[in-house]
């Protein structure tokens, strides 16, 4: 019997990680043939590839021909690239720029998934033509991978994209939800930062956003360059806990908003709200409101399971 293959073939780097999963599923929903590809955690279900290895990207490019790669994978954590400067910039650098040059060669759209670490956060909202200026060795190494990629690949798209959440395996796996625990153990105080300007963002739509603008490329070539997309709720650490905590009908009166610039670790910019209008004037985008989005993300996690019954009823 006639089997239906679709014809769009799509690659997924970091196909493994809170990004890459939510991107793959997205595409593979969509009538996309899509192939993730991962490191550590990549079999079964994934192909198993070192991005630092340039033979091995090269054979899955020419073997797959993808129309389009999603490059998702980096070391996104600014502390930990603050403590492994030449593996971070292995990754987010060099390997980009190598991906993108072996994009051209088949012809394949590479997007470039970046972040709004790569503005100070003096003066928001930025639009993708405002001048960078990284405050932290995280927002240095994307922004000189966004470097690579166009001077490898003149036809790629960087998409930048803020502090990201939803469906986590562990609630470390992003910013956000790795709050959930001080918020449900209300007998002792926690200190949440209430200084920092974020703007939490939905995995489900940034994935919605990379195939939009994938498709819209099949259909028109000029679709490149640099693109922002962002969630539209400002909120410090302290105001998203007390969303959380909102969203589960759980106390918030433990939780204490610090005022001052944070003085451990990497630097973090103060406010780098991205502008969005680019994408949005093309028709571009979908924003999940933060409190349904964190409640779909967080509930496997209750600890106390009665609030389900509440939740959900």
């Amino acid at each position: 019997e006639d089997v239906d293959i679709p014809s769009r073939r799509v690659l997924i780097t970091g196909a493994t990680g809170l990004l890459g999963r939510a991107v793959f599923k997205e595409f593979n929903e969509n009538k996309w043939n899509a192939v993730g590809c991962g490191y550590r955690r990549a079999q079964p279900r994934f192909e198993q590839i070192n991005l630092l290895d340039s033979i091995a990207v090269h054979d899955i490019i020419h073997d797959f021909q993808p129309h389009v790669i999603v490059h998702c994978a980096a070391e996104r954590r600014p502390d930990v690239v603050e403590s492994q400067p030449d593996t971070a910039s292995q990754l987010n650098v060099a390997a980009s720029g190598n991906l993108a040059k072996e994009a051209a060669g088949v012809g394949a759209f590479l997007i470039y998934i970046s972040t709004d670490y790569v503005f100070d956060g003096t003066s928001p909202p930025y639009k993708e033509t405002d001048v960078p200026n990284p405050l932290n060795l995280y927002g240095k190494t994307k922004l000189e991978g966004e470097k690579a990629v166009l001077e490898n690949n003149e036809d790629a798209a960087v998409l930048r994209i803020p502090v990201l959440y939803g469906e986590v395996e562990r609630l470390e796996e992003s910013a956000v939800t790795v709050m959930f625990d001080k918020v449900q153990f209300s007998n002792k105080s926690a200190n949440m930062d209430h200084w920092q300007q974020r703007f939490p963002t939905n995995v489900k739509d940034v994935a919605t956003v990379c195939r939009q603008l994938a498709e819209k490329r099949m259909l028109d070539p000029s679709v490149k360059g640099i693109f922002h997309w962002s969630g539209n709720e400002q909120m410090t650490k302290y105001e998203m806990a007390c969303a959380i905590a909102d969203a589960f009908n759980l106390p918030s009166s433990h939780l204490r908003p610090i005022t001052d610039c944070p003085v451990v670790g990497a630097l973090r910019p103060r406010n780098a709200q991205l502008d969005c209008s680019k994408l949005e004037m093309l028709g571009i985008g979908q924003r999940t409101p933060f409190r349904a989005g964190i409640k779909e993300s967080l509930w496997p996690f209750l600890v106390d399971k009665r609030w389900r019954q509440t939740v959900f009823h």
